[in-house]
């Protein structure tokens, strides 16, 4: 059972990441490189905001649980705060990158367009970010021990897959939106997804009780909404499938019972 746990679930949260790196990058050695690279980007966000939120962990009194509660928001914050920095920061060195290669290079147009840029380097966020998310309860359901055997939610591994997987997506549509906000200059657009992933790590980390399911449709909204602004960016046919296959989603999800309200 434990396998099928662990089988499931990985394929929950990284089958649709993984369909997306074979279908869509695996055969561009250059599509290749920004994943490797964006992946990079957020670990460096993680190592910063934890090496901050440890200091002040450090410097703190352990014994006084309210300051430890407040700090630990303010890590959730600042970590989410300092992974849209490097993500800007990203974009101006893939800017920059372009730019130099357009420049020696003898042809007018550069070999990859800054949306397909930004998908892949959203991607790249994405699948570093489920990865740190989904690592360690992925090892812990390979045994032993059975969820649920003292009252607690039999949902945990689901929830965790699912969250994973909403988390990687929408790291995808953010960096879409990001980029095309930075190119354009329209500092709205930054602002909302800046402020979408701020609501989302609310919701992880501020509703993650016994009750384990309880945040999953409020966090897989932000992927419609994210889905639509590619609309915007001149993407409407493929944000107006997402949106469907999400919307679909949601609905087996209820009819499932793998959402306890």
């Amino acid at each position: 059972m434990t396998v099928a746990v662990f089988f499931g679930c990985a394929f929950i949260a990284f089958g649709p990441a993984f369909s997306l790196f074979v279908f869509t990058i695996a055969r561009d050695p250059l599509r290749v490189i920004i994943l490797i690279a964006g992946a990079f980007f957020w670990l460096l966000s993680l190592l910063l905001s934890s090496l901050v939120w440890f200091i002040s962990i450090k410097a703190s009194n352990s014994q006084d649980l309210r300051l430890q509660r407040d700090l630990l928001i303010f890590g959730v914050f600042f970590s989410v705060l300092l992974q849209e920095v490097f993500r800007f920061a990203y974009y101006r060195l893939l800017r920059k990158a372009t730019e130099g290669l357009a420049a020696i290079s003898d042809e007018d147009t550069s070999a990859i367009s800054v949306r397909q840029m930004a998908y892949v380097a959203g991607l790249g966020f994405g699948i570093m970010s489920g990865a740190f998310s989904m690592i360690n309860v992925l090892s812990d359901s390979l045994g032993p021990g059975t969820v649920g055997i003292f009252g607690d939610s039999q949902y945990y591994f689901i929830t965790a897959a699912l969250m994973t997987l909403a988390l990687t997506l929408l790291h995808t549509f953010w960096g879409v939106l990001f980029f095309e906000g930075c190119e354009k200059s329209r500092w709205w657009v930054i602002a909302a997804v800046v402020s979408l992933h701020l609501l989302v790590a609310g919701l992880v980390s501020f509703t993650w009780t016994h009750t384990f399911t309880v945040h999953i449709h409020p966090s897989h909204q932000p992927q419609v909404s994210s889905g639509s602004g590619d609309v915007s960016s001149g993407c409407s046919r493929r944000a107006s499938h997402y949106q469907s296959i999400t919307l679909l989603f949601h609905f087996h999800t209820h009819r499932s019972g793998y959402l306890s309200l």
